[in-house]
């Protein structure tokens, strides 16, 4: 097997982007689980550098013959799914800062309504 730069380098970088991961999770700037997703991702792309020929199960399990198709209706479905996530997650967000307003505000009204008195 020749050994290309884009196998050498690509794992590089992978482990790089690992590690900054773990990093961002022991200053608490990051969560476990972004951290472990972060690191499967850079994982498969470091594995997938290294072992191009791994791709082929893609190819199996979804039934379309071409690696290149496969690959990318697989990838298109990961960032499908991943939009789906932090639409959820923004929208769970939205509601948290929502009823933290109201109660500042009830907070202050009944602040307020106490001063008048």
């Amino acid at each position: 097997m020749i050994v290309t730069p884009y196998q050498i380098i690509a794992p590089l970088i992978a482990l790089v982007a690992i590690m900054y991961a773990w990093n961002l999770v022991m200053r608490h700037r990051k969560t476990l689980w972004e951290a472990a997703l972060w690191t499967i991702f850079w994982g498969a792309i470091a594995y997938i550098a290294i072992e191009p020929n791994s791709l082929d199960y893609i190819t199996i399990a979804t039934g379309i013959h071409d690696r290149e198709n496969a690959v990318l209706v697989t990838f298109l479905g990961i960032l499908f799914f991943i939009v789906f996530y932090l639409v959820m997650r923004l929208e769970y967000l939205e509601q948290r800062q929502t009823r933290l307003i109201r109660k500042i505000a009830l907070k202050q009204s009944a602040q307020e309504n106490g001063k008048d008195e």
